[in-house]
Parts: structure tokens; sequence; C-alpha cells
């Protein structure tokens, strides 16, 4: 493996800890953070952190072509995405909240398929209606608890779809601007959406245990700050799908937290609808018997083909006509 795609395995790596760790933190803040509220507190650290950087390195504004898929992202993944994140985290448990939520990597798959051209395989299909059954499993364990865990359910699969959204908008806004600039403008982005919040986030810190409010910024901090720009890092230098798929290792890791941290397991039932959208994705990440399409973001195997022929077009002894990279 080259030192490129460690660096950007590494990245991918460090996304999926610092995330699974966040569940964890909203379910123990979200005791005494309302939703937006929440939202809006660690969006302001993760901006002030993230605008800092940017001024220590001289990270100048977005060049105009980015500007489109920071906003998307920055409205769906910063700021809806978080809100009822948080919302449904008070309605289920963090554990149950990632499998839920890990349906979004199957939905990123089939908008970057569509949108982004990267491919849309039939076992991307099938995996994706095997997860879907699995989130719909989840959901019918949790009914028995009443209306309100059908809500949180529902919660952090709307969750799921703002988070694929946004992701899919993400990534041309990358070949444009650094994964710096993109995760910071779109924080701030997210922060601004959330400022009707800032009423609500002003009482409830007066009254918060410090606990409570450390949490917080924690997931200012490091889930958003250091975790998005380590995601846009690796997102830049591999497709959609396949960066989605890596976070499926996130609701294992809460599952552990969970457990440790917050002593909740979820239950039997959850736990093989989970086990359902995880096969969901071994059977779309399955590779099929004809030539599969290239690891490498934005390069196809029709593009390899040219490239081959192109090469085999030139005469002994007679340089190769230059072409675009």
């Amino acid at each position: 493996m080259t030192s490129t795609r460690w660096r950007a395995f590494a990245a991918a790596a460090t996304t999926v800890v610092l995330w699974a760790s966040a569940f964890v933190s909203i379910r123990s803040a979200g005791a005494d953070y309302s939703p937006g509220a929440l939202a809006l507190g660690r969006l302001l650290a993760g901006a002030l952190v993230l605008g800092l950087i940017c001024v220590l390195r001289r990270e100048g504004v977005p060049p105009r072509g980015a500007w489109p898929g920071i906003a998307i992202s920055g409205l769906l993944w910063f700021g809806l995405y978080m809100v009822v994140l948080n919302w449904g985290e008070q309605k289920v448990d963090a554990g149950t909240a990632a499998l839920v939520v890990n349906v979004g990597p199957l939905v990123m798959a089939l908008l970057a398929g569509r949108l982004l051209e990267e491919g849309l395989p039939p076992r991307l299909l099938a995996g994706m209606g095997v997860s879907f059954a699995g989130a719909a499993v989840v959901g019918l364990s949790m009914s028995g608890e009443g209306s309100a865990s059908v809500l949180g359910v529902l919660l952090c699969l709307l969750a799921a779809v703002s988070y694929a959204g946004g992701v899919v908008a993400q990534k041309p806004a990358l070949r444009y601007a650094s994964a710096l600039q993109v995760t910071t403008w779109g924080c701030v982005i997210g922060a601004v959406a959330c400022l009707p919040f800032t009423g609500v986030l002003v009482h409830e810190a007066a009254q918060a245990p410090l606990s409570a409010t450390l949490n917080m910024v924690y997931l200012g901090i490091f889930p958003t700050a250091l975790a998005f720009t380590t995601w846009a890092y690796a997102l830049a230098r591999t497709t959609a799908g396949k960066m989605g798929a890596t976070t499926y290792a996130v609701p294992a890791l809460v599952v552990l937290m969970s457990w440790l941290l917050l002593d909740e397991v979820p239950g039997l039932l959850t736990m093989l609808g989970g086990a359902l959208c995880l096969a969901g994705v071994a059977v779309s990440r399955s590779k099929s018997r004809t030539p599969a399409r290239e690891d490498r973001a934005g390069v196809t195997d029709a593009a390899a083909a040219a490239q081959s022929a192109e090469v085999a077009d030139v005469t002994p002894g007679q340089p190769p006509a230059s072409r675009e990279s």
C-alpha cells in the first residue's frame, strides 16, 4: 500500500473511532442539553477550532466552485443531521442509533452512483434492500416501548439520509478546496443554520453540569473538527461509496463503548437488525465475476482501457502523445 493510501486509511480510521465516541457523548450530554442547543454548541466549538487552524495555516476562502457543495453539506450534514441525531438519541440507546444511522452509507452509495457516476451495480441494490430490512427490524424491536421509540428510529433514519446527501454534495467540493476549507466552512454554515437555538443553549448551559458541557465541547473538537477533516481528507482520495462502507465499523465500536461507559447494550432483536444491516453491506461490497471498477476515485475501467489503448498505439521509438492528467 502506498504512503498516500496509508494516510487515507489512517484518516478514515481516525474518523470511525471518533464518530463512534460521538454517539456515546451525545447520549450523555443529551440528558442536560436539548437537541438543537447541543448541535449549536458542538458546531460553535468545532468552528472556533477549525477557524483558528485555518488562520494558522493561512487557508483562505474556498474558490467559487466549491461553495455549492459546501453549502449543501453544511445545511444537511452539519446542520440537520446533528439536530435530528441528537433528538433521535434521546429516544433510543446509542448503539441502536448508530446501527440505524449506518443505513446512510447505502443511501450514500446509491446517490453517488447516480449523481457522481461512481456506478450502481445490482449487488449494491440488493445489499440496500437487506440493510433497510435490518433497519425495519431495529424499529420493531424498539416499538414495545411506545411511539417515542418508533419516533427515535425514524429520526435516526432521517439523520442517515441527510448524512448521505451531505457527503455526496461534499465530494465535488473537494475538487476545488482543501479538506480543511471544506470542513471549516461547512461547520460554519451548520452553526449559522442552528443559531435559532442560541437562547436555549445559553439557558441550558447555565444549568447544565460541567460534565455535560465538557461532553459538548469534546463533540465539537474531536468528532467534529478533527473527524470531519480526516473524513474529507480520505474522501478526496477515494469514492463516496467506499468511504461510506468504512463507517460500518462504527456500530460495533458504539455498542462496546455504550456497554463500558453507559451500561447500555441493545437487545437481541435490535442486534439481529444490526446484523442484517451489516449483511446488506457484505452483499453490496462483494465482488462480482466481471471486472470491477477501478478503486481510485473518479477512474473507471473504461478510462483505464482507453489509456492502455493509447499506449498500444504508440509506435516503437516514437514518444507518446501528451494527454491531460
